[in-house]
C-alpha cells in the first residue's frame, strides 16, 4: 500500500518535482504536490498523509494525529517549537532545512563590505549631490570577527571571511564546542567578556527564549566605538531601542539588519532613520537563490531515504531546544 506525502511549496521546478517523485516512488511513497494557492486541496490531501514537506504553520495545524514527520523547508522553526499544540501528534518528527548558509553568508559579506567601505555615508553624499571621497575605510583583510552562532550559517560566514583574509574569527555557541572554522569557540556565557574586543559582530542565532534580547542595552554598551553589528538570525535577538541610540550617538560604527522586530517594519519605526544602518527586508535567506532550492530538495530526498529506513534524520530539530 502506498504511503502519502503532502508537498506544499511555491519554489519547486519541474526538475525538483521529478527528483522527489523518483525518490518517493523508489521508497514506496506517493507524493502529492500543491502550491500556496491550493491550500484547501492540500489540507484535504493531508488527512491521509504521514509526511508533510512545507513551511506553513496554518497547514500543520490542520494535520491529523497520523502525521509522523513534518519537514519544514525553512531553517527557522521557532513557530513550531513555541506552541506544542500545533502538532496533533505529539510524537511527530520535526526537521528543518539548514541550506541557507551559502546565500546568507554571501549577504553577510556584502553588508560587511558596505559598512567597512562606508556605503551608508557615501549614499548620503550622493543623495545630496555632493562630492566627498576621502572617508577612511577598513577591510575584511586583517580584521577580526565575532560570530554569535556556530551552526550552518555561522560556519559559512567564517569560511568566507577566512578566505578574504580575516585575521581572527571567534565563535560563540551554547556549548562552546571547538570547530575548525573558528580560531576559538566560547560558550555564550562568555559573551560579556568577548564583546569589548569585538570589531565585527555577526549574529546568526535561532529564535528561542534564550536568544531574545541577547544583545541588550548593557551588552551594546560593551561594544567598542568602532564595532559593527550584523544580524541575520532573528530580530528579537537585539534590543532595538538602545541599538538605535548607539547608532545615532556614534557609540558604535554601524549596523546591518536583515531581521528586525516586528516584521514587516512599520513605516514610522525609528530604525528607518537610524544613522549608519543598512536595512534589508529579510532577504538574506529565503528561496530566491537556485542553489538553495536545489539543496533544499536534495536534503528532503536524503532524509526521506533515512525516514524510510528508520534511520535518524539529518535535519532533526529538538523542539524543546528550538533548533
Amino acid at each position: 500500500m502506498s504511503r502519502n506525502i503532502c508537498i506544499y511549496q511555491e519554489f519547486l521546478t519541474d526538475a525538483h518535482k521529478a527528483q522527489i517523485q523518483k525518490t518517493a516512488e523508489e521508497l514506496g511513497f506517493t507524493p502529492h504536490f500543491f502550491t500556496p494557492g491550493q491550500f484547501e486541496e492540500a489540507k484535504d490531501c493531508l488527512q491521509s498523509c504521514e509526511v508533510l514537506y512545507a513551511h506553513s504553520p496554518k497547514l500543520l495545524r490542520a494535520a491529523p494525529a497520523t502525521l509522523k514527520w513534518y519537514c519544514c523547508s525553512f531553517a527557522g522553526v521557532d513557530p513550531y517549537c513555541k506552541d506544542p499544540a500545533i502538532f496533533a501528534n505529539p510524537d511527530c518528527i520535526l526537521t528543518n532545512s539548514n541550506v541557507y548558509g551559502v546565500t546568507i553568508a554571501e549577504h553577510v559579506v556584502m553588508v560587511t563590505l558596505m559598512l567597512l567601505r562606508r556605503m551608508p555615508e557615501y549614499e548620503e553624499v550622493v543623495r545630496n549631490r555632493s562630492w566627498s571621497n576621502q572617508l577612511p575605510i577598513r577591510s575584511i583583510r586583517d580584521n577580526e570577527f565575532t560570530i554569535l552562532g556556530t551552526g550552518n550559517i555561522g560556519v559559512n560566514v567564517a569560511d568566507r571571511m577566512r578566505g578574504m583574509g580575516a585575521a581572527k574569527i571567534i565563535g560563540l555557541s551554547r556549548s562552546g564546542k571547538p570547530h575548525p572554522a573558528f580560531d576559538g569557540v566560547h560558550p555564550i556565557a562568555d559573551l560579556d567578556r568577548v564583546l569589548p574586543d569585538t570589531k565585527i559582530l555577526v549574529m546568526a542565532l535561532p529564535g528561542t527564549a534564550e536568544t531574545i534580547h541577547i544583545l541588550n542595552r548593557e551588552r551594546i554598551a560593551l561594544l567598542p566605538k568602532d564595532a559593527y553589528v550584523i544580524n541575520v538570525g532573528r530580530g528579537t535577538a537585539i534590543e532595538q531601542e538602545p541599538l538605535i541610540e548607539a547608532l545615532n550617538e556614534g557609540r558604535i560604527a554601524g549596523a546591518a539588519l536583515d531581521v528586525m522586530d516586528p516584521e514587516p517594519l512599520p513605516a514610522d519605526h525609528p530604525l528607518w532613520s537610524a544613522k549608519n544602518l543598512i536595512l534589508t527586508p529579510h532577504v538574506s535567506g529565503n528561496m530566491t537563490l537556485g542553489y538553495t532550492c536545489d539543496t533544499n530538495v536534495a536534503m528532503f530526498c536524503e532524509d526521506l531515504k533515512n525516514y524510510a529506513a528508520g534511520k535518524p534524520l539529518n535535519g532533526f530539530v529538538d523542539r524543546a531546544k528550538g533548533y
